[in-house]
């Protein structure tokens, strides 16, 4: 493997741990926050299977880098313009519509994302998609319920869910677009071509919505930059709060 290649499939690991992590410490900000214990519990519980996700990509990266670093140099050294994840995971939880109406968006895309994955030429992504898409079927079974739940609920909760899914529709067409330092990867069967799941991802999404008694969003805008490092003002302040004791005593370990 020469150094190019190399650290293509850095970045690329290392970006699918960004976005389990920043998506894993938002949900992780529910714990003793849910509406009810069995909830409480069970969104804990997901923040720990994305959480456990990138703990992979980011081992599989430092194995990769052979620099010395470690899984904890990834999530807590790095900077704002360091981090690649999608801005559709680092946005503020909201109420628990909006949270689910995201998780929805996310498991959905994960349920195309991770099959294609699990074809990699690259044994070791290949086993943590396989791992992951059993976590995602429950992921997703759970989102769905949820959001079906809400739509076709109280006139309130339709009314959150609905307007949520409107604030939230612009962030879903960075999911189908591959940065460029994708592109040789996805040639030579390493990364999953996400530019072909679009459609079926919007034909999955707008059947649940349908089911649910909500309207699926029509509008244009867009919000992109997140593979670029480009990110919200959100993510700054996440990472302050993730990342403080770690920066406050480096090398410490219990």
């Amino acid at each position: 493997m020469n150094d190019e290649h190399k650290n293509t499939l850095i970045d690329y690991v290392v970006q699918l741990g960004d976005d389990s992590l920043v998506l894993g410490h938002r949900l992780s900000e529910w714990t003793s926050k849910g509406p009810f214990l069995e909830e409480d519990i069970a969104l804990s519980n997901v923040a720990l299977d994305y959480i456990g996700r990138a703990r992979m990509f980011y081992t599989y990266a430092a194995e990769l880098a052979g620099d010395g670093k470690t899984e904890d140099d990834f999530a807590y050294l790095r900077g704002v313009r360091e981090f690649k994840n999608y801005l559709l995971s680092e946005l503020p939880n909201g109420d628990f519509a909006y949270t689910m109406a995201r998780q929805f968006m996310v498991d959905a895309f994960n349920s195309l994302f991770l099959p294609l994955l699990m074809n990699s030429k690259d044994d070791t992504l290949a086993a943590i998609a396989t791992k992951a898409e059993k976590e995602t079927r429950y992921h997703l079974r759970r989102s769905r319920d949820w959001v079906i739940k809400l739509g076709d609920g109280t006139q309130e909760s339709h009314e959150r869910i609905q307007s949520a899914l409107n604030d939230l529709w612009g962030y879903h067409l960075e999911l189908f677009e591959p940065c460029p330092a994708e592109s040789s990867l996805i040639e030579q069967s390493i990364a999953a071509d996400i530019s072909t799941l679009k459609d079926e991802w919007l034909l999955l999404v707008s059947n649940v919505l349908d089911e649910a008694t909500l309207e699926t969003p029509q509008s244009q805008w867009a919000v992109r930059g997140g593979r670029s490092g480009y990110h919200t003002e959100h993510l700054g302040h996440m990472l302050c709060v993730m990342q403080s004791v770690h920066r406050s005593y480096p090398g410490c370990q219990w």
